[in-house]
């Protein structure tokens, strides 16, 4: 579904993602987890297309309205005067665009996936006036709308009560079994070895990928966070084309 072929992602001259390769398997379930600046959104961000590389590739094997893309809670703008129905009904924008029509079929599935998520009563509220756990859940509900192949999450539990991630997880693992492609950013690692049967570890470089059981050693959780303490901001500019040999961990 997805392949990274020696991607790297820089900022300022100085690489967030460097040299990674690997691939996201169709219908496959994966967390990425990594220290703090370990470049887990950045990778979301590339995949989607939203940021350039410095080198590399990467490939998505499925069209990018068959792509649906959950970004931080707080990268988004909740001041914008609309109800929780138009913002599920966003999830129709692959198949609608600008100039067309929503059809009855459309609104019987809004109204579906807010019941999905616990939200039945909500469709005339405006989304400014919602929890943080609730309007997770109305981001949730449009992706259930967009029914998508791929579906990046990047930190869709922060800042959640528990009973909104168990909510989240659910629906999480129902995609999973429908054979759609999963890959969310996550930093707690008891939920990631209980519901993700893949892992990646970051620390801009591959630290390790594959079965979760075999990735979140503390072995390995241990070189992830060297790796982030000991990285230099003012080293010299990567080179692009002599990529590392991180360890890799068998699928």
């Amino acid at each position: 579904m997805v392949t990274l072929d020696n991607l790297t992602v820089s900022y300022r001259k100085h690489p967030a993602l460097h040299h990674i390769s690997g691939q996201f398997e169709p219908g496959s379930l994966t967390a990425v987890i990594g220290p703090n600046g370990s470049g887990k959104s950045t990778l979301l961000k590339s995949i989607m297309g939203l940021l350039p590389t410095s080198g590399g590739q990467v490939n998505v094997t499925t069209p990018r309205t068959r792509v649906a893309y959950l970004p931080q809670l707080a990268e988004i703008d909740r001041s914008f005067p609309i109800d929780v129905r138009d913002c599920v009904l966003l999830g129709c924008w692959p198949s609608v665009s600008a100039w067309g029509g929503i059809t009855a079929d459309q609104m019987a599935r809004v109204a579906s996936a807010l019941h999905a998520v616990g939200l039945d009563d909500f469709e005339h509220r405006p989304v400014s006036t919602l929890s943080s756990g609730q309007f997770q859940r109305v981001l949730f509900a449009r992706v259930l709308v967009q029914d998508a192949d791929l579906i990046l999450l990047d930190e869709p539990f922060n800042a959640m009560d528990s009973k909104t991630t168990q909510a989240l997880l659910a629906l999480i693992r129902q995609w999973h079994q429908q054979q759609r492609t999963v890959i969310a950013v996550l930093h707690d690692d008891a939920q990631v070895i209980e519901n993700f049967p893949q892992t990646l570890l970051l620390a801009r470089e591959v630290v390790a990928w594959g079965e979760t059981a075999q990735v979140l050693t503390p072995a390995l959780l241990l070189q992830a966070r060297a790796l982030a303490e000991a990285w230099d901001e003012t080293a010299d500019i990567c080179v692009i084309d002599a990529p590392p040999s991180p360890e890799k961990v068998a699928a």
